[in-house]
């Protein structure tokens, strides 16, 4: 093969020779000709191992790519790294600017050995970075779901989209948090977009994090500022767990309803008083955070007011056994208004289940009544087996 000069230019100045030989190119590292040229590389600081550094690409062969770096000399992509970026270097031309990672400042050869697929990675956790700080909302697939969250591919990188960082609508509401029920419900969202921002960037472990919930947190907020303790308003329910009852109250404002204040008589569970859909009138009795707590009982009259009125210490009662747990039995003496029978009274949680049956009757002394505070406890009236 006859040899052949490729000309490039440094400083304005032709500065180096090519010569090819034998299916391998040849490009001397270029060195400064002019007096000023040679002034500017003495002052400039050195390029570093690590260092990031533009310049504009002056050969491309088969098995390298070669990077005019004035006034440092002539950068050199080949080998594990041109394989590694060979994919990015297809679309590269002669003349083009590139950013490369360095990798040896100064080879045997002479050249500085530069990364490209390492300059990509570093610059996309730059951006990442940056992301964070600008709270840049982001249209981005999901690919996968597991247990704990969702999984989604950002520029190369895998992040991570933890359930609990999921707007009210896509949060999966499963009764006692089972973990097969929430993972198949993630699953749901497997292939659809959603607006999510970067909370986290790690490049060490080539992880980052995301949230939906940054995404609509400026108008959640607004919309969170128009409601206020004590407001009453009309709302729809859009789900039901074992702690309480999820409802909408605004365009993209969920509160809750917790179990204990869906009713002053005892509600084991949400799911048998309600239905997705179901038009009800909720009281604001928290603004917190940028969450509302809500309240369906607060709007019903409160049966201790009354039963305050009726019932004193020591007075018998007769009362209904609607829950075991493990201090004793709960008696409700009426509506909304029980008390505890506790186990030491009969020496055992065995015991007391043998005398006392769920949903029976049975005769009860009021040995403390606090009607301010909601509070009553019981003693067994009846005769003892």
């Amino acid at each position: 093969m006859q040899p052949t000069t490729i000309e490039t230019k440094t400083s304005g100045e032709t500065v180096t020779k090519t010569e090819i030989k034998t299916k391998k190119i040849k490009i001397a590292p270029a060195e400064p000709k002019t007096v000023m040229g040679k002034k500017l590389a003495d002052s400039a600081t050195p390029p570093n191992a690590g260092d990031l550094i533009e310049g504009s690409v002056i050969a491309i062969d088969k098995k390298g790519l070669f990077i005019d770096l004035p006034p440092f000399g002539t950068g050199i992509i080949y080998g594990r790294e041109y394989i590694l970026a060979r994919d990015v270097i297809k679309k590269i031309n002669i003349g083009d600017k590139v950013s490369a990672k360095i990798v040896d400042p100064k080879n045997a050869d002479g050249y500085i050995e530069l990364s490209l697929k390492e300059a990509r990675q570093a610059l996309i956790w730059t951006e990442a970075e940056q992301a964070i700080m600008s709270k840049v909302i982001l249209e981005l697939p999901i690919k996968e779901a597991n247990k704990g969250g969702l999984i989604i591919d950002w520029q190369g990188i895998s992040g991570f989209l933890p359930a609990s960082q999921l707007k009210p609508e896509h949060y999966p509401r499963v009764e006692d948090g089972d973990k097969d029920s929430i993972l198949a419900e993630l699953k749901k969202l497997v292939g659809t977009k959603i607006a999510v921002s970067i909370i986290g960037a790690f490049p060490k472990e080539g992880k980052l994090i995301f949230s939906e919930k940054n995404s609509v947190e400026k108008d959640k907020t607004a919309t969170v500022a128009k409601f206020k303790v004590g407001d009453e308003v009309e709302g729809k329910v859009t789900g039901m767990v074992d702690f309480g009852v999820f409802v909408k109250i605004d365009e993209g404002l969920e509160g809750l309803v917790h179990i204990s204040e869906i009713d002053w008589a005892l509600v084991e569970n949400p799911k048998t008083r309600f239905k997705v859909g179901d038009s009800v009138r909720v009281k604001v009795i928290e603004v917190k955070d940028g969450k509302v707590s809500l309240s369906i009982k607060a709007l019903k009259t409160n049966p201790w007011a009354e039963a305050g009125k009726k019932y004193k210490k020591d007075q018998i009662v007769k009362g209904v056994i609607i829950k075991f747990n493990r201090h004793g039995a709960l008696a409700s003496i009426e509506e909304g208004v029980a008390g505890l029978v506790h186990v030491s009274e009969f020496g055992s949680d065995e015991k007391l289940r043998a005398y006392l049956e769920l949903g029976k009757v049975y005769p009860f002394k009021i040995t403390l009544f606090d009607a301010a505070n909601q509070k009553m406890t019981l003693a067994f009236a009846g005769e003892k087996k």
